[in-house]
């Protein structure tokens, strides 16, 4: 069993930076991809950026420039360092797994970017 948990969630004003954890019960390099998604409050959940085994990544073209998604197999954890933030950027924010054909996700941790 995968177990995910995000950390580093807050509030922060527009402009500022935060940076998310994911840390996971097994060894990251055994996963085919991780993942973040954010869901905002009545909207669906919605993939933000992925880092494969091999680590490429991918983006939402609307964090393009602005988020970087990376990984550290030595700690099993992966980040996402968030820049420039919007207001636009609220959400509940969710790590997830990919390993032999399942998907596993995180609890979630609140990120609030204020005007």
């Amino acid at each position: 069993q995968v177990q995910l948990v995000e950390s580093g969630g807050g509030l922060v004003q527009a402009g500022g930076s935060l940076r998310l954890s994911c840390a996971a019960s097994g060894s990251i390099s055994s996963f085919n991809a991780m993942a973040w998604f954010r869901q905002a409050p009545g909207k669906q959940r919605d993939l933000v950026a992925v880092i494969t085994a091999g680590g490429s990544t991918t983006y939402v073209d609307s964090v393009k420039g602005r988020f970087t998604i990376s990984r550290d197999n030595a700690k099993n954890t992966v980040y996402l360092q968030m820049n420039s933030l919007k207001p636009e950027d609220s959400a509940v924010y969710y790590c997830a797994a990919d390993l032999r054909g399942n998907r596993y996700w995180g609890q979630g941790t609140q990120v609030t970017v204020s005007s």
